[in-house]
């Protein structure tokens, strides 16, 4: 076979996993994940806001860690609150006064000058800015079929990370000349998936029958929001903290979530003080986002009929030891090959692990089970920091990577326990076509996705990272 050959028959391998990855999804859904696409796109704040307070405006580097917590903490209490705001006024309110906040207040951030104002309107960007999450995955949950949502769960986690890739290194050279413009561009991408959730989403969230009435409910169908499914009892904040299984899942999520972030916090004070440079650790933690662009559709394909149990255990332990063998990196190829390592967990752990919170939630409770596990990735983003400075300063690196193992192990471990006698997934998406979790879709919802890839559909969504 001659190399144009063999290069055609590549090409046209990889047009089919494309169109096998993204066919079958509601066309709801492509708007969803074009809104997150755009919304990562005009990445800024979270990104340069150190930068900005050192370098810009001359403020210390414990004033800028002082906002960064204070960001992180707008994110943790917004989880709850949102949580229960896509409960009760629906997925598609919650949305637009999320990100019409997060516009206004990141644009508000840019024209801050003193100390107490900059630290309050950083809280209420990140309040505002972690506020879609529950609303956004409680309206995927909503409207993909149950036997997709790890693959529409993957795209959606591959879009945020594309975004995020462009927008880093093209805010890289808008902060070059007005930091500015950075906080007014993001507002107005921001601006831009509001105006694209109120054009082009209707509300998703599923109406409650009457009492004892039976679920008018088809499994495969996109649900609706003038569909009813059979009455629950009242979901409050009470019932998701008495719910033990899911408090172990968002108890898991969380040490899984605080080995994730030592990647971002941990890592670069490592390899600093190991005499490695800014670019250095620029270049490694690159890896992470080439990898989740590159590999989460494949990775998907392989992963989306398997049993998501034995996934999550694998990707646990896979984290943990990804880290733990940063202790004998010496040079910057190893670096990169931990962050390989890592990176493979993150992909295969990220939509295993949403999909799993939706098959645990209620539907009527799908935002307050949202927010409850979002809050266990911010509260790990306020953590992890602490946790990497004081396992550093007093036992040293080797700790940290040997702590994140044993981690990882705890997390595998505590993921095999749980899971024992939870049903297989087949037998839950068959309960949740004749119990009342799908409901039709209304007459006038659309309800076939586009078939070209991602990046030509006319989809959207509207999430963060």
């Amino acid at each position: 076979m001659s190399f144009a050959t063999s290069a055609a028959a590549s090409a046209a391998g990889m047009r089919r996993a494309v169109r096998e990855s993204v066919s079958g999804l509601p066309r709801e859904f492509w708007w969803l994940w074009t809104s997150t696409l755009v919304n990562r796109l005009g990445a800024f704040v979270a990104t340069f806001m150190a930068l900005y307070l050192t370098l810009d405006q001359g403020y210390s580097a414990s004033y800028a860690g002082l906002v960064a917590s204070l960001h992180g903490l707008g994110g943790v209490i917004s989880s709850l609150v949102a949580g229960v705001m896509t409960d009760r006024l629906g997925r598609r309110p919650t949305l637009l006064i999320a990100q019409s906040s997060t516009a206004a207040s990141v644009a508000l951030l840019g024209f801050m000058r003193e100390p107490v104002a900059i630290a309050a309107v950083a809280f209420l960007v990140g309040m505002a800015s972690n506020a879609s999450r529950p609303a956004v995955q409680a309206m995927m949950a909503d409207i993909v079929k149950p036997e997709d949502r790890v693959r529409a769960f993957s795209l959606n986690y591959w879009a945020i990370n594309l975004g995020f890739a462009i927008s880093s290194a093209g805010a890289g050279f808008v902060a070059q000349y007005s930091y500015l413009a950075g906080f007014l561009g993001e507002a107005a991408m921001t601006l831009v998936c509001a105006v694209l959730v109120f054009l082009k989403l209707p509300e998703s969230r599923p109406e409650r029958g009457p009492a004892g009435a039976p679920a008018r409910a088809t499994a495969g169908k996109t649900t609706g929001a003038g569909a009813g499914v059979a009455s629950e009892p009242e979901i409050g904040m009470g019932t998701v903290l008495r719910d033990g299984r899911f408090m172990s899942v968002v108890t898991l999520s969380f040490v899984v979530a605080l080995i994730f972030q030592q990647g971002f916090v941990g890592l670069p004070v490592a390899m600093g003080a190991d005499g490695f440079t800014s670019a250095d650790y620029g270049f490694a933690i690159a890896v992470n986002g080439v990898l989740i662009v590159v590999m989460q559709l494949p990775v998907t394909r392989f992963i989306e009929h398997r049993d998501p149990r034995r996934l999550l255990i694998i990707s646990s332990v896979l984290a943990g030891y990804g880290f733990g063998l940063t202790a004998f990196a010496g040079s910057i190829a190893v670096y990169a090959l931990t962050v390989c390592v890592w990176t493979l967990a993150e992909i295969v752990n990220a939509p295993t692990q949403t999909g799993l919170v939706v098959r645990l939630s209620p539907v009527h409770g799908r935002g307050r089970y949202q927010g409850m596990y979002t809050m266990s990735w911010s509260v790990a983003a306020l953590v992890a920091p602490l946790m990497s400075g004081v396992v550093i300063d007093r036992f040293g690196a080797a700790w940290l990577w040997g702590s994140c193992a044993v981690l990882g192990t705890v997390a595998g471990a505590g993921y095999w326990l749980l899971m024992r006698g939870l049903s297989e997934p087949e037998e839950e998406d068959e309960d949740e076509g004749t119990e009342g979790g799908r409901a039709e879709v209304p007459p006038e919802a659309p309800a076939q996705a586009p078939t070209e890839a991602p990046a030509k559909a006319t989809a959207p969504e509207a999430g963060v990272a």
